[in-house]
């Protein structure tokens, strides 16, 4: 019986304190508020590593810190720059043609704030990062289109903002250092991940020149541009070997030109990172840059206002804060329920002066010999009701654990400051599930839990918080048994998609402190992108379903569908589309930078993989085959619903028969200049009339295609002795 139900004696519980809007001090300098919110800063490395030694998990001091030999050191940054557009006698010409009087720009969440992206226009040219080369095409007009430039990118290049004149590509790539460890003679060379981030003076578009470059430690996150100033964000785990820890660093040349301020909390994580944020004018010629570095869990989800960056990451406390609460846990949840006598017995031993050891021992004793002096049907009873007892708690404790951490800092004309950590239920699905309106920040959350008992326990949250991060008002338990798939703020309103085996999409009010909804339609399938068509319309791009002979739920093509809330407590699907059978994607499912929509011009265009008929088993290859089109899809979207225009592919041949998700002709990105519609993979750049859709020319860009697997090949015995000779 004590065996069978061992398992409801395990638990965790963490400490959970009030939002404290906290200054940033100066290096060792402790605010005076409640300890576990306090922001401190670090003065030395050594300091930053006693405290990871003291609070964090031990399997994450071991050595990751990939050192060693074998690296080769980067080389300097080299920049090839092909001039493609030459007059006879070589110089390179600038087209003369005017741009664009309209055209379209990346599809960004706030209104003001850009966000990074692989493809960039300015109504005259598109830029594009295509595999390593940063190419520049004269794009507009679109008969005469052409590549101005190609410009090798070190690393790997991930995202760019092009303001004016200037340009700035983010890459992610590997440095080597050489470090001589505490107390040692030999150095001894360090690889760490670092995040390029190059501006190039593109005046001249066919000869792009490095303004400046910055070498900044850690992964490349996310990054915003506000005006002329970029801010970014770079993370990585923080892992020391040999008593060697890399600190924050951002360097120019080889050399150190930041080391940015390292701020923490005396809240312990299972794993820290260093969360850097830094901030750029694009347009300023000199070197300044200005970063500071927060010593966190893993930020992974980031939303920009105007004024402030909002870093959030799943609380994940080390397994110690797990193990400290099992005495918690059987005293409030089993005591509790146990005999009288039995109960006084335990606590007598627990008020005693003994060691925590030698009290369990003899609380042990004590339950051992209720278990064998008691009569059976009384012990199942009992145990029956301390198994529940004990579940709640698990619950309620669980509860507490699956928390979302909220770090505000405030941004300003390039000015980095911290403002206030906050904590909320759930978990976060992406940027779209938070927003900052009126100083008030509202953010919409996932509950999951687990237990013995009851299994999957789900439901959602919408919560208001004020400008310190303290709550305002709640909406709790929304949609029991089912995860948010899609949430878009718009104002006064929130558009909320769960989904479970129907899609509830849901009408919330913000207008107060306290949401309420104000509207609810369940339909079938779910969407994954919220998008609005105007305030009395929302747009909607997921996944159609159907219940299966099983009783499950299947996935079947993409959908989208043009939700009416004109009457937000009646809201309806005006008109919807399918494209494809089972397996069809787009990526604007999960990259809101793939969608295009302009209300004025009815226009809509997504990137669709399609699967065009159903599979067959292939007994030559071995594998099931299917036939798929990929490319962009293009519609006229208005009020009164979807009418599909045409489509465009950049495949050279119109179907595929396996899957290949990466293939560098898959259209990625569509954008518009005046009346012309373009459409862009990794490979080529294709000019369609808006009207008809008819080709108007296309631009190869100078992508290498990257070989994963080795060719096959075949050798004679000859060759294999020459092999083995050498």
């Amino acid at each position: 019986m004590i065996m069978k139900n061992a398992h409801y004696l395990i638990a965790g519980l963490v400490l959970l304190a009030a939002c404290v809007a906290t200054p940033e001090p100066s290096p060792g300098e402790v605010e005076d508020t409640t300890p576990f919110q306090t922001i401190k800063s670090f003065s030395s490395s050594q300091e930053i590593k006693n405290y990871l030694q003291e609070n964090q998990q031990e399997s994450s001091k071991s050595n990751f810190g990939f050192f060693g030999g074998g690296m080769v050191a980067m080389n300097d940054m080299a920049v090839r720059t092909m001039a493609v557009a030459e007059s006879a006698d070589g110089a390179a010409t600038a087209p003369s043609a005017a741009p664009a009087a309209e055209y379209s720009e990346t599809n960004v969440q706030v209104q003001g704030v850009d966000e990074a992206d692989f493809v960039k226009n300015d109504g005259k040219y598109i830029y594009v990062l295509s595999g390593t080369v940063l190419a520049i095409v004269d794009a507009f007009p679109a008969d005469d289109a052409e590549v101005l430039s190609e410009t090798d990118i070190e690393g790997t290049p991930q995202q760019m903002f092009v303001n004016g004149d200037r340009l700035v590509v983010f890459s992610r790539d590997w440095e080597e250092r050489i470090t001589i460890p505490e107390y040692e003679f030999l150095p001894v060379p360090r690889s760490e991940s670092i995040t390029r981030v190059t501006i190039y003076d593109i005046s001249d578009r066919s000869d792009p020149e490095v303004v400046n470059e910055y070498e900044v430690t850690g992964n490349y996150f996310q990054a915003r541009m506000i005006g002329d100033h970029v801010y970014f964000v770079t993370n990585e785990n923080v892992w020391f070997y040999n008593d060697i820890l890399p600190m924050p660093a951002i360097r120019e040349g080889g050399e150190v030109l930041v080391e940015p301020r390292v701020f923490y909390f005396d809240n312990p994580e299972r794993n820290y990172g260093f969360n850097t944020v830094a901030s750029f004018d694009i347009t300023s010629d000199d070197d300044t840059i200005n970063a500071k570095t927060y010593l966190l869990g893993q930020g992974n989800t980031m939303y920009v206002s105007e004024e402030n960056i909002y870093i959030t990451y799943q609380k994940n406390p080390p397994w110690q804060w797990y193990e400290t609460n099992r005495e918690e846990r059987f005293f409030e949840a089993v005591v509790l329920f146990l005999p009288r006598d039995v109960r006084e017995e335990i606590e007598q031993i627990r008020d005693s002066d003994i060691s925590k050891p030698e009290q369990w021992d003899k609380i042990a004793a004590v339950m051992q010999n209720m278990y064998n002096t008691r009569d059976e049907d009384e012990l199942d009873e009992l145990v029956e009701r301390i198994a529940k007892a004990v579940d709640e708690y698990d619950v309620r404790q669980e509860q507490k654990l699956r928390q979302t951490v909220v770090h505000k800092i405030a941004i300003d004309a390039g000015d980095i400051d911290y403002v206030t950590r906050g904590e909320v239920p759930g978990r976060v699905l992406n940027q779209f599930s938070m927003d900052e309106h009126d100083g008030k920040f509202r953010i919409a959350t996932t509950t999951e839990l687990w237990n013995s008992r009851s299994g999957r326990i789900a439901f959602n949250n919408v919560y208001v918080l004020d400008e310190d991060l303290e709550e305002l008002g709640k909406l709790e338990g929304i949609a029991e048994d089912e995860t948010i798939f899609s949430a878009r703020f718009m104002g006064d309103r929130l558009y909320m998609v769960t989904f479970e085996r129907i899609d509830p999409f849901f009408v919330i009010d913000l207008s107060e402190d306290t949401p309420k909804i104000l509207g609810e339609l369940k339909i079938p399938g779910f969407s994954d992108y919220l998008h609005p068509f105007d305030e009395n319309h929302v747009i909607g791009v997921g996944k159609e379903t159907s219940d299966n002979q099983w009783g499950g739920i299947s996935i079947k093509g993409v959908k989208v569908a043009l939700f009416d809330v004109s009457d937000v407590s009646n809201p309806t699907v005006l008109d919807q589309v399918e494209i494809g059978d089972r397996g069809t994607d787009s990526e604007a499912l999960r990259d809101h930078k793939a969608f295009l929509f302009d209300k004025e011009r009815e226009l809509l265009v997504l990137p669709i993989r399609e699967i065009v008929d159903t599979s067959s088993f292939d007994p030559r290859r071995g594998y099931v085959r299917q036939r798929y089109w990929q490319g962009a899809y293009v519609f006229t979207l208005n009020e009164d619903g979807f009418e599909e225009r045409g489509k465009i592919s950049h495949a050279s041949n119109e179907y595929g028969d396996h899957y290949w998700y990466s293939s560098p002709s898959a259209v990625r990105r569509s954008l518009y200049m005046d009346d012309t519609l373009y459409t862009v993979s990794q490979t080529e750049i294709h000019a369609h009339d808006l009207d008809d859709l008819e080709k108007i020319s296309e631009v190869d860009l100078p992508y290498e295609e990257r070989k994963y697997y080795p060719e096959p090949y075949f050798i004679d015995e000859i060759a294999v002795e020459e092999v083995i000779a050498r």
